[in-house]
C-alpha cells in the first residue's frame, strides 16, 4: 500500500485509517455492538498486514476499551515506530466536574490516561474530539500545545466545529506560537457534503489534512436504504445525522447502480468517491468483518468517472451540517 503525508507534515500514513471505534468490549460504555477483543485483533492484524499504519481511537470508545484493546494489538504485532497512533480527548469520562470538556486540567489528566491504556509514552496525533466552547480557547489551545514540548504528542488534530472556528484556532495557534492542528476529521461522505463550502477550502489552504469520519455515512451507503443494522438501530447519534429522506434515498439508488455497473461493492464506490477529493489525506472506515476490510482497501484503487461521480452526486441537497455538533 502506497503511504501519503498527512497534511503539510513530513508524517506518512497510509490513505484509510482504521476507526476504532468498533472495538471494545460490548459490556463497557453504550456501544453494544462493539466486537469484542478477540475478533478485534483479528482485524487488527488484518489491517496491518494489508499495509494500513493509521489507527484512529478516543478516550470515550467503550469507555477507554478501545485504546486498551488497539494498544495490545499493536504491541504483539507490529513495531511502535512504524504506526501512527490517533485518540481523542473531549467527552466524558467520569461523572461531576471536570469529567470531561478541554480545560487544561482534563486534558493533562486524560492524555496520561490514554497513554496508559495504549501501552505507549506518546501518541502520534491527538485531536479535540469536538470544541468545547464553555473553555476559553487560548486555555485548550495552550494545553495542548504543553503535551507536543512535554514529548507526551507528536502532532495535533481538531474535529468537527464551525470553518470559522477552526480559522480562529489555527490563527490563535501562529499568533503565539504554539504548535499547530495538522488535521481535521469531519464529517464527509455522499450523504453530508456541507463541509465542501467552507472547511475544505479552508484546510486545503492552510495544508491541513483532512480525515473523514464516517465515509460511508454509518453503513447507509453500502445497502439498500431500508435495510437496518444492529449499530443503525442503537446507534443515538448516527439517528441525527441523515434526515433528509427523498435526498439521500436516491443517492444510496444511485450508488447501488455504479456500484452494479462497474462490478464492485457500494462501499468501494462510496470510499472512491471520498478519496478522489485532494484534501482528502485518508477516510476513517470502522470494518466489523474482514470483508469490509478487502472492500475498504480495493476502494484505493477505484477510480470514477466523471460521469459516474456526476450521476453520484446529482440528487444532493443542502441541509444542516449535523456533524458538527456531539
Amino acid at each position: 500500500m502506497r503511504h501519503v503525508k498527512l497534511g503539510s507534515t513530513g508524517l506518512d500514513v497510509s490513505p484509510l485509517s482504521l476507526g476504532c471505534m468498533t472495538y471494545g468490549e460490548p459490556d463497557r460504555g453504550n456501544h453494544t455492538w462493539t466486537l469484542p477483543e478477540e475478533p478485534s485483533r483479528e482485524l487488527l492484524k488484518q489491517a496491518l498486514e494489508a499495509g494500513v499504519n493509521f489507527f484512529d481511537t478516543a478516550n470515550v470508545y467503550s469507555d477507554g476499551s478501545s485504546e486498551e484493546i488497539l494498544g495490545r494489538a499493536l504491541r504483539d504485532f507490529a513495531a511502535r515506530e512504524e504506526v501512527v497512533i490517533a485518540t481523542k480527548v473531549h467527552g466524558r469520562m467520569r461523572p461531576g466536574p471536570n469529567g470531561g470538556g478541554l480545560s487544561r486540567k482534563a486534558i493533562l489528566t486524560e492524555i496520561d490516561a490514554s497513554l496508559t491504556r495504549l501501552g505507549v509514552d506518546h501518541v502520534d496525533l491527538y485531536q479535540i474530539h469536538r470544541l468545547d466552547r464553555s473553555v476559553p480557547l487560548e486555555e485548550t489551545l495552550e494545553a495542548l500545545h504543553d503535551l507536543v514540548r512535554a514529548g507526551k504528542v507528536r502532532y495535533l488534530g481538531a474535529s468537527s466545529m464551525h470553518a470559522w472556528e477552526f480559522a480562529k484556532a489555527l490563527y490563535t495557534q501562529k499568533a503565539n506560537g504554539w504548535a499547530r492542528f495538522v488535521s481535521m476529521q469531519n464529517h464527509y461522505n455522499l450523504l453530508s457534503r456541507e463541509e465542501e463550502r467552507e472547511m475544505l477550502p479552508l484546510c486545503a489552504d492552510a495544508g491541513v489534512g483532512v480525515i473523514p469520519w464516517s465515509p460511508l455515512a454509518r453503513g447507509k451507503l453500502t445497502r439498500d436504504w431500508e435495510a437496518t443494522t444492529e449499530r443503525s438501530t442503537t446507534d443515538r447519534f448516527g439517528s441525527t445525522l441523515y434526515r433528509v429522506e427523498e435526498s439521500d434515498r436516491r443517492i444510496v439508488s444511485a450508488v447501488g447502480e455504479v456500484a452494479a455497473a462497474r462490478g464492485v461493492s457500494r462501499a468501494q464506490v462510496a470510499l472512491a468517491w471520498v478519496s478522489r477529493n485532494p484534501v482528502v489525506t485518508a477516510p476513517i472506515v470502522g470494518v466489523r468483518t474482514s470483508e469490509q476490510l478487502v472492500d475498504a482497501v480495493a476502494s484505493l484503487e477505484l477510480e470514477l468517472t466523471d460521469d459516474e461521480v456526476a450521476s453520484l452526486e446529482a440528487a444532493y441537497t443542502p441541509r444542516v451540517n449535523e456533524g458538527i455538533h456531539l
